[in-house]
């Protein structure tokens, strides 16, 4: 059985139950999955034959698997914080989401992982689209226009790959042609490499709070993950990365919004992922597994976090908050487990996995990625350990002034099942810290022979974060919020696509307002007799007509020129 094949068997089982059985199958579907990889042996396998290729829809090695069993521990952890949910299509696209990020890390050839990608895409833009926050549908639409790019660039460099190798099996990707850095192109852009990575903290703050913990866990990991697989060793990753870490730390550090802090985070994080990925020793391939595990873990807990701010107080802008100590202390508590774990203090998970890495770029002889790592590692517990909680719960603001929020208006903890994902998270971050033998068991190049708390090593680490601290604690006031988003490099590419847009919008609309009356002109003469459930009054003018949505001129215009290109790339080169 395929283990990601009672997630989306659940997924389509969805609409025909009631709630709470929807809500139970939203969490025992990744739960089943979780046990049926970790009864996997290492050589299991499922093979299909299609259009004279050979795909392998399961292959089953350490690095798949250690990937599958995270990914189905969060995906369980992430639905039974989203235990309050009530709408079929977010629990079903929340699942698809899932279960097609597990078929990439199960994908033993090209093909298969396309199709997988693509699933992924479609599932979280969705996700993003339902998240009912303002802008909610515009970054939506820039989400799935971005990764459908993505996924231009896939489907050229894989044929290209073929064109040049005649198979598909995805492993080692050579870069000594144009297709291997087209694959390579399209996964840093799905691990929102800077400068295309605008799509991340643009779509992820607008998702509702329990999607926003599947989004943080799924596309840049698989993206990682493909990295791992194919692009081992690639040495302009080392470069790439390091500025990764350092970039999506300044950035969070400017942040006033709570979700897009979190989100410059993922930039910042996977920037040691993709170093550790072009140092290619195993020693930084181990490395870069784990700190993917161990990221997805407390990651997963501080979205969740903040989540449960968002739920009780309606507000996500750290401007207007304050003082939730005394009303969320257990919420509290667990982010912060999350924040020290992802600024890599001694006893968390970040501290074990993040070390790995840093270790094997230094090992190698990679000076400046390791110092500018390090220096990431610094920001980090700046913005997320002490930032975010001090001007969240810290500050003597009244939060008890909050707004209506998608959950109650009372200002208390944070409901059971979200304590309870939380706790689990929480205990799993705290376990790999003070055992990290159980982690390094399954890393995919064992043996590890690595011990993190070395004197030097926990003794370096505790001085860094109490001078943090202390130059924190002298600067409060200069880094206190204000409300606003940081413009970021996007701006350079979606201000010019709005000039350019300017003069050609009122062809565009006329031409969707002909096309528009071209559909309704047949949908009236062939498909007359079904009644149009649209139709208001029994009028004959439709009502879609007359609310008809487009997504901004703009976005729709990058999306399509880079998609033409693309495609007239591929015709080019196959023709």
């Amino acid at each position: 059985m395929l283990p990601y094949a009672w997630i989306l068997l659940a997924a389509l089982v969805l609409p025909f139950l009631p709630l709470t059985l929807r809500r139970t199958l939203c969490v025992l579907a990744p739960a089943l999955s979780f046990y049926t990889v970790a009864t996997l042996s290492t050589q299991s396998g499922v093979n299909v034959s299609f259009l004279g290729y050979d795909l392998t829809l399961l292959r089953v090695d350490a690095l798949s698997r250690i990937f599958g069993l995270v990914f189905a521990g969060a995906a369980t952890a992430a639905n039974l914080y989203g235990w309050h949910r009530t709408r079929i299509a977010e629990q079903a696209a929340a699942l698809i989401y899932a279960g097609g990020g597990m078929a990439v890390v199960f994908a033993g050839d090209l093909f298969t992982m396309l199709v997988a990608w693509e699933v992924m895409a479609v599932s979280s833009a969705l996700l993003v689209f339902l998240g009912g926050t303002p802008g909610a549908t515009a970054a939506a639409q820039r989400y799935l226009l971005v990764h459908l790019v993505a996924g231009g660039l896939l489907l050229l460099g894989i044929g290209g790959h073929v064109a040049a190798n005649g198979g598909l099996a995805f492993d080692a990707i050579p870069l000594n042609g144009w297709p291997g850095w087209a694959l390579l192109a399209a996964l840093c852009l799905n691990a929102a490499v800077p400068p295309v990575h605008g799509w991340l903290p643009d779509a992820y703050p607008r998702a509702s709070i329990a999607s926003s913990v599947f989004l943080s866990t799924f596309t840049t990991k698989a993206a990682v993950y493909c990295l791992v697989r194919g692009f081992a060793g690639a040495e302009i990753l080392i470069a790439i990365g390091a500025v990764m870490a350092l970039y999506g730390v300044i950035f969070a550090t400017m942040e006033d919004d709570m979700r897009r802090l979190l989100s410059y985070h993922i930039v910042s994080q996977v920037g040691y992922m993709v170093c550790g990925v072009g140092v290619g020793t195993e020693l930084a391939l181990n490395g870069t597994v784990a700190h993917a595990v161990c990221h997805i873990l407390y990651k997963a807990l501080l979205f969740m976090a903040v989540g449960a701010v968002i739920y009780r107080t309606g507000k996500q802008s750290l401007a207007e908050l304050g003082g939730l100590y005394k009303k969320m202390p257990l919420t509290l508590g667990l982010y912060l487990v999350g924040a020290l774990s992802i600024s890599g203090a001694p006893l968390f998970n970040g501290f074990v996995s993040k070390s790995l890495v840093v270790s094997g770029a230094a090992e190698a002889h990679h000076t400046l990625p390791v110092f500018l790592l390090t220096l990431a590692s610094v920001g980090t517990f700046l913005s997320v350990g002490l930032k975010l909680p001090y001007f969240a719960w810290g500050n003597a603001k009244p939060a008890e002034q909050s707004v209506q929020s998608e959950g109650p208006t009372d200002l208390t903890e944070a409901p059971p099942q979200m304590l309870a994902a939380m706790g689990v998270l929480a205990l799993a971050c705290v376990g790999i810290g003070i055992v990290p033998s159980v982690l390094y068991s399954l890393l995919p190049w064992p043996p590890v022979d690595y011990h993190p708390y070395s004197s030097y090593h926990v003794f370096e680490m505790l001085l860094v974060m109490f001078l943090c601290a202390v130059a924190f604690w002298q600067t409060r006031h200069q880094l206190a919020p204000h409300l606003g988003i940081t413009r970021d490099l996007d701006q350079l590419y979606r201000i010019p696509a709005a000039w350019l847009a300017g003069g050609l919008s009122p062809r565009l609309d006329r031409s969707a307002d002909i096309l528009a009356r071209q559909i309704d002109g047949f949908r009236t003469s062939v498909l007359g007799w079904v009644r149009d459930p649209l139709t208001r009054g029994g009028a004959d003018k439709p009502a879609f007509e007359e609310n008809r949505h487009r997504p901004p001129v703009s976005d729709v215009l990058v999306g399509i020129l880079s998609i033409l290109v693309i495609l007239a790339l591929s015709l080019f080169v196959f023709s």
